[in-house]
């Protein structure tokens, strides 16, 4: 299965997960998971969460930022990835002078 992500609706949240300025994500979402492209401005974060009942993986595509995961900090780099195993926390934040664009799975466990 294929997914344009351009041809999916931009949804912009707030605040996401209580963080800084908003989140813009174009995500697809079905009974099986999330998968999403997103993108921080400076600034901007998604707030600290745990994955109580699922994973997350983010790939930085662009931009440079950091992610908060279990109380340590973790510099991230495009071609980097994050990964939030089932019962963490973790938050990410852009940091960086430029937007921070990433690719985002969240399967359902």
């Amino acid at each position: 299965m294929k997914i344009e992500f351009e041809r999916l609706e931009e949804t912009v949240i707030p605040h996401f997960y209580a963080g800084e300025g908003e989140t813009r994500a174009r995500m697809f979402l079905d009974a099986n998971g999330k998968i999403m492209r997103g993108s921080l401005a400076p600034g901007a974060s998604i707030g600290l969460h745990t994955h109580a009942t699922s994973s997350e993986i983010i790939y930085i595509l662009s931009g440079t930022g950091k992610a908060l995961y279990d109380g340590e900090t973790e510099r991230l780099l495009p071609g980097q990835c994050h990964y939030c195993p089932k019962g963490h926390s973790h938050s990410l934040i852009n940091d960086g002078t430029e937007e921070l664009r990433f690719f985002a799975a969240v399967p359902e466990q």
